[in-house]
């Protein structure tokens, strides 16, 4: 993402240091034009029924941007629903995914007619009949389901095995058509699954596409007119480049081949996919130390900033945008805050580095941003969307006495 003029760095034809001068480290930074491109071919191979997935980055201009792409929005709580109304995207755009929607949730996309509610259970369907006859509404639903395939991806970002906790069992088919079939103000349209985040494995996806066509055949010849089948997302994006790259197109040709003679309408809800490679995060060096023989970089980014390492053990490449020396040294990137988990890379070989100069780290456009906190009582980080030689901030970081001052002391101390 970072280009290099005059050896100077540049994000499309934005300085990177006119951005520095003007925004604290550490911040994200966007690119318009990676986003576009990468939503653009996704369509082209897959279709136009993409749904963005938003809990991946929930960023109003991001938003903004994909709803004029003209792709669908895929959100999975109430206040990702409600950022997406805000960020212009039509109800029947918005698909309601979530394990866990609450009472006021359903309401609030009940009254808002969106294109779907997708269920999670039997007891979710119950509920919505419920709020949908004291409403006098029909409400359109799709139902979630879980069909036990491993996508081979690590456990934490796993959601296709029938132990995890995300939708119906697939072989509750009847159990769900018989229930609907007296839920009297419930249109059920689509079925939809996900198995699961980075999935690489071209037969996962083969073997999902397999299911849902029974599954869907399953509902058809039960009654229920199928009009959608969702297939999720989860395609895997090339963190470490040392990795293979997932190729869009192989999984295109399996679904050629499952759904050739198909009546229904496909569906797909990617997030990192689309938006991962768009986005850096800039931060600068403040302390450089060694400690039993590992040379340490500290910067102003951490865990706080950026979980996915901390959390997940997840890779991100890291470079260097100035060449303070032609020595080079073996470094471990760490981050301010006080836990030994707020480690970025270990064993990266850099040029040698300096206080105040700056690191990037690459491929952080999606789960960066929105899982960041204020542990620490430190700021989030900045946002920043660059298009061709225009930049602006799309999201400036809350003071930290603002923040303190959302504490409530009460009157007895």
């Amino acid at each position: 993402m970072i280009k290099f003029k005059n050896e100077l760095p540049f994000v499309e034809d934005t300085s990177l240091y006119d951005i520095i001068k003007v925004c604290n480290t550490p911040f994200y930074i966007y690119s318009q034009e990676i986003i576009t491109q990468k939503v653009k071919y996704t369509k082209k191979i897959l279709g136009e029924n993409i749904f963005f997935s938003v809990k991946s980055n929930s960023n109003q201009a991001i938003l903004k941007l994909m709803n004029s792409l003209n792709i669908g929005a895929d959100v999975v709580s109430i206040g990702e629903l409600k950022r997406s109304l805000n960020a212009g995207f039509p109800p029947n755009k918005i698909i309601f995914e979530g394990v866990g929607k609450s009472k006021e949730d359903l309401i609030y996309a009940i009254q808002k007619n969106i294109r779907l509610i997708n269920t999670e259970s039997l007891e979710e369907i119950k509920l919505i009949q419920k709020l949908a006859s004291e409403k006098n509404k029909m409400v359109n639903i799709g139902v979630r389901l879980n069909p036990n395939i491993d996508g081979g991806t690590i456990s934490k970002i796993t959601t296709g095995k029938k132990t995890d906790k995300f939708g119906i069992d697939i072989n509750e088919v009847e159990n769900i058509v018989n229930l609907i079939s007296n839920c009297s103000n419930l249109n059920l349209i689509g079925i939809s699954c996900h198995i699961g985040s980075q999935i690489s494995n071209i037969d996962a996806y083969k073997n999902t596409f397999i299911e849902m066509k029974k599954a869907a055949n399953k509902f058809i010849s039960l009654g229920i007119e199928i009009k959608h089948v969702d297939l999720g997302g989860g395609f895997h994006v090339q963190y470490n480049k040392d990795e293979p790259q997932f190729k869009i197109e192989d999984m295109k040709k399996e679904l050629d081949l499952c759904f050739n003679s198909s009546t229904y309408k496909l569906s797909f809800e990617p997030g990192r996919y689309l938006i991962a490679e768009a986005g850096i995060l800039v931060t600068s060096i403040i302390n450089s130390k060694q400690n039993g023989g590992i040379n340490y970089l500290i910067v102003d980014a951490g865990m706080n900033t950026l979980i996915r390492p901390a959390m997940y053990n997840a890779h991100h490449d890291i470079e260097t945008i100035s060449k303070s020396s032609d020595n080079s040294l073996i470094y471990t990137v760490a981050g301010p805050i006080c836990e030994s988990s707020d480690i970025f890379i270990k064993n990266i070989l850099l040029s040698e580095q300096n206080i105040d100069d700056i690191l990037i780290i690459k491929n952080t456009g999606a789960y960066g941003k929105v899982m960041s906190s204020t542990y620490n009582t430190r700021s989030l980080p900045a946002e920043v969307l660059v298009n061709k030689e225009n930049f602006a901030m799309i999201y400036v970081p809350e003071k930290i006495e603002n923040n303190i001052g959302e504490d409530i002391i009460p009157s007895w101390l």
